[in-house]
């Protein structure tokens, strides 16, 4: 049972709403059946459990409607039934939810610790987005991933973006750019976030004291993956900011080389100095494709 003296059978019918006017926690799973029994154990587990908790599920046929149901006393509403893709599926689990702020924790994803969503429902906030820290794992690696400080257009240049699984999302932005576009199949919450930031100019706070989710990697981090990402962002792009964003690398190069040029006339110092921006451009490089802070954990 979630709250005191409230019996579970009423919150699903809908009943007590008020109860989750803040948070609604959004998972969407298609025939990952082990992985969202790891989600709900996580979700099982909080200590605080005032939130909302939506499922949706594409009509697996791997058993993920068994666990749903071996679960079902934790969730408010969930639906089973196919749909076009995982934005599909967000949008959908995104009209079913009521709380002020959506955070989407899909399948094989999980909450960082039991006490993370106390400690998240402890801080004030009330901007359009909320962005916190996220461990994310694969088979070789693990580290935390911290959010960007500040975020510009150039913080998507190179496809760099806010944590979407460790970020909530207020609902009135949400409505406002109007959800996920669906047409993008791997990209769509890296487009909402730069129609939102960039194009709304939303408010945005960095919560990156907090370690919400464990977001795994599995599947999305090979090298033809985030090409493919990384092609089709700069097509979104392009299409979004025709008239300025052929400006922002062109800018990046001629600063550079104007540095360099500079550098070339001084002769005897050419050499000494010039490996220095060498460096500095590489590292830059690497902070504008990654767009937040790594931190190896060991």
């Amino acid at each position: 049972m979630f709250l005191k003296n409230v019996l579970w059978s009423e919150v699903r019918l809908g009943l007590l709403n008020d109860y989750f006017m803040r948070l609604s926690i959004i998972t969407i799973n298609y025939n990952n059946a082990i992985g969202l029994k790891d989600t709900f154990e996580s979700i099982k587990k909080q200590t605080n459990h005032n939130f909302e908790y939506v499922v949706v599920d594409g009509n697996s046929n791997d058993g993920s409607k068994n666990v749903i149901q071996e679960y079902q006393e934790y969730i408010n509403k969930w639906i089973s039934e196919p749909d076009t893709g995982i934005y599909n599926a967000m949008n959908k689990g995104a009209k079913m939810s009521t709380g002020e702020y959506m955070l989407f924790l899909n399948s094989g994803d999980f909450l960082y610790h039991e006490n993370v969503i106390d400690k998240l429902l402890s801080e004030s906030f009330n901007e359009d987005i909320v962005c916190c820290s996220m461990y994310s794992f694969d088979d070789k690696s693990n580290h935390i991933c911290l959010p960007p400080k500040n975020v510009s257009l150039y913080t998507f240049i190179g496809g760099g973006s806010m944590l979407h699984p460790s970020t909530l999302i207020k609902r009135q932005i949400y409505d406002k750019v109007g959800g996920y576009i669906e047409e993008y199949k791997i990209i769509s919450d890296w487009c909402f976030f730069v129609d939102s930031m960039v194009v709304n100019n939303c408010t945005y706070k960095v919560l990156d004291n907090i370690i919400l989710t464990s977001f795994n990697e599995f599947g999305v981090s090979s090298k033809d993956y985030q090409n493919n990402r990384y092609t089709a962002q700069q097509e979104f792009l392009e299409k979004r900011f025709p008239r300025i964003i052929g400006d922002y690398i062109p800018l990046e190069e001629e600063a550079l080389s104007n540095c360099a040029i500079y550098i070339s006339r001084l002769n005897k110092l050419k050499y000494i100095l010039l490996l220095p921006f060498k460096i500095l451009n590489s590292i830059m490089k690497l902070r504008v494709k990654l767009s937040m802070r790594t931190v190896i954990r060991k």
